[in-house]
């Protein structure tokens, strides 16, 4: 795993709505647009493999501004397809904080960012000492129900706490201001009462985009 002092000071970065990725967690991505296509080859070719996915924000003035806080990943799996696509598989190495935009040639966004304050991205597994695990899974099952989701238990009882939080933190269906919370989250335990709350919000017919804001 990359240690914090061999972070970049500038990463590339991927602005996708709803597209959450969290220390230690796999995130698979289909990447077809050229720009992106030429971020990838570029991140390749670097010595740490590093991409930063941000949430995309909307400006008064109708442009894309950037979360101020995003999760960057190394690329650990990538295959290219016969028309040139990439699938790719980012494992979630530290968040980061965006400083600014950097101005350049790429056709994709860059940002000078700093890693300060989230040096426990890097540690061991994280620990969630109050998981009421029996609680939360019964919880998940009138949530899947709700949603018709065909789940495999067996995986998910025997996920330890981190990967089930995460994981589950990464796939459901929550607005992108509700992902940027989850990924703010300063521990796994307020991650997992963030995610308890959006998933009770949800039972009870909220509209969890809004829920958060």
């Amino acid at each position: 795993m990359t240690k914090y002092p061999d972070l970049p000071e500038t990463i590339a970065v991927f602005p996708l709505p709803g597209a959450l990725l969290l220390p230690r967690a796999r995130l698979p991505l289909h990447i077809f647009e050229p720009r992106y296509l030429a971020m990838l080859d570029d991140a390749l070719k670097s010595g740490t493999r590093m991409i930063g996915m941000v949430q995309p924000t909307s400006a008064p003035d109708g442009s894309s501004g950037l979360s101020r806080i995003g999760c960057a990943g190394r690329i650990t799996q990538f295959s290219e397809t016969e028309d040139g696509r990439y699938m790719i598989t980012l494992t979630g190495v530290s968040r980061f904080r965006v400083l600014r935009e950097v101005d350049g040639f790429t056709p994709y966004r860059r940002c000078d960012v700093s890693w300060s304050g989230f040096e426990r991205d890097q540690g061991g597994v994280e620990r969630d000492e109050g998981f009421d695990r029996p609680a939360f899974m019964a919880l998940l099952d009138r949530y899947f129900d709700g949603q018709n989701l065909d789940v495999d238990w067996g995986t998910l009882e025997d996920a330890e706490d981190e990967l089930l939080v995460n994981s589950l933190s990464m796939l459901l269906d929550f607005g992108p201001e509700d992902k940027q919370a989850l990924l703010e989250a300063p521990s796994l335990t307020t991650r997992r009462e963030t995610l308890v709350t959006l998933i009770e919000y949800a039972l009870r017919g909220g509209i969890t985009k809004d829920f958060l804001q």
